[in-house]
């Protein structure tokens, strides 16, 4: 295999099936780009039972290295697989760490990877507004004046 995927066109798998799926033979995976909707992947199940069982591994072996305390590890390997958490306090990163030990061990029992993303994301968010000095003081900073009344839970407004 020479790339991960080749990127195509929705349609073509439609009108040349069999010639589109032979091109897995030569990626790992063929993102099909739709026009009004997300795109697609599709691989051979073969790949992604590979890919399953490399993930499950990486999250069993974070998780090892957490529950033997070894978070040192941990720590010194953070900035090689994210960069951006350069950025983050030292207390955030122990936070993140313990966060993603616990999603990823959740999101493999329920072969959902989901949550490991939408994890990272928000991390990277955090990372991107310490990064900005200006942006943290304005979402930091105390609010000026009265904000208004605000309804007591469950009242109508």
């Amino acid at each position: 295999m020479t790339a991960a995927y080749e990127d195509m066109p929705f349609s073509e798998l439609l009108h040349h099936p069999a010639a589109t799926t032979r091109r897995l033979d030569a990626v790992r995976a063929l993102r099909l780009r739709r026009r009004d909707a997300e795109d697609l992947a599709l691989m051979r199940v073969d790949q992604m039972e590979r890919d399953t069982t490399v993930v499950d591994f990486t999250s069993r072996l974070l998780a090892g290295l957490v529950r033997t305390e070894n978070i040192g590890a941990l720590r010194q390997a953070l900035p090689e697989a994210l960069p951006w958490s350069a950025f983050l306090p030292a207390e955030d990163i122990d936070t993140l760490l313990a966060e993603l030990v616990d999603t990823a061990r959740g999101a493999v029992a329920l072969d959902n990877l989901s949550p490991i993303a939408l994890l990272l994301a928000q991390w990277r968010h955090s990372a991107e507004i310490y990064a900005d000095p200006a942006l943290h003081a304005l979402l930091t900073r105390e609010p000026e004046g009265d904000l208004g009344p605000v309804p007591a839970p469950g009242a109508a407004e």
